[in-house]
């Protein structure tokens, strides 16, 4: 059995501002919300074992933020093929995973990651910024994984919801 965190990257700014979409930063909000996500991860006992973030500047800002407040200590691994994915790339790169990492958190984007929940899990679910989902699936390595996988969604946190 394996762990699956989606995690969308935090709210952004810099839409109109003239910066490529590719390095937009997180805003204020956003800089306040990851590490609130981190710090759910750590109380949930959900610390990941392995971080795969987009490389775009607000999936990425927002990785560190979280990582830092759950604790975790390994190293972020970023990638471009997670900006602008769909399923099958999202899929490709968890496919590269090696190890035992029976628990890995993956931030990116959306409509991309909806996407990949709604594969997993058969049930469309909105994936607001910064909204983590926590996903079990019944494989043994994570090159099993493909989009007809049958994962169980477990819980969808959104910032609002946590305390202040």
């Amino acid at each position: 059995m394996k762990t699956l965190l989606i995690l969308r990257h935090a709210k952004s700014g810099g839409k109109n501002a003239g910066i490529p979409d590719y390095q937009r930063p997180l805003k204020a909000r956003g800089k306040r919300d990851a590490p609130r996500m981190g710090v759910l991860l750590r109380r949930e006992q959900l610390v990941p074992d392995l971080i795969l973030s987009s490389g775009a500047t607000r999936a990425r800002r927002t990785a560190e933020l979280t990582a830092e407040a759950c604790g975790y200590e390994g190293e972020i691994q970023f990638t471009r093929h997670l900006y602008g994915a769909d399923v099958g790339d999202i899929l490709a790169c968890l496919h590269e995973i090696e190890g035992a990492r029976p628990r890995v958190m993956v931030v990116g984007h959306n409509p991309d990651l909806e996407l990949l929940l709604e594969a997993l899990t058969g049930a469309y679910h909105r994936l607001p910024t910064a909204a983590l989902a926590h996903v079990t699936i019944p494989i043994d390595r994570w090159s099993d994984l493909d989009a007809r996988t049958a994962g169980i969604l477990h819980h969808l946190w959104h910032p609002k919801m946590l305390d202040p």
